[in-house]
């Protein structure tokens, strides 16, 4: 079984939209997934504009992945490293730690996603 950032078991993040790398709602993550989509976040515009600008444009739908696009609020399995460097820009989404992946520290500490901590899972 899955553990959250905090080593207990880990809750699921968000299905509207549905997300995660295996699209179960769950930031679960295995040998295919080279992105590491382990942080559940409360996505913001900010965070949105940013990753658009990095070349990984979240918030346009696109419906021949069956992907919805994002809006501010919605909860979503992010790359660590994506959030990891919006945190260093200053544009880091809230994290939902008790459905963030304990894979997760692998990239970044604790420490960080607690200052970034969302109060509820969705």
């Amino acid at each position: 079984m899955a553990k959250n950032v905090l080593g207990t078991a880990l809750k699921i993040c968000g299905c509207n939209p549905m997300t995660g790398f295996t699209r179960n709602g769950f930031c679960e993550t295995g040998p295919q997934d080279h992105g590491s989509h382990t942080v559940c976040a409360v996505v913001s515009d900010e965070f949105l504009q940013f990753t658009k600008k990095r070349g990984n444009d979240l918030s346009t739908a696109r419906p021949e992945w069956g992907f919805p696009g994002l809006k501010p609020g919605d909860h979503w399995c992010l790359c660590a490293s994506r959030w990891d460097e919006a945190r260093r820009a200053h544009v880091a989404p809230m994290v939902v730690l008790e459905a963030t992946n304990e894979r997760a520290l692998e990239v970044v500490s604790l420490d960080h996603l607690k200052q970034h901590a969302a109060e509820t899972v969705a």
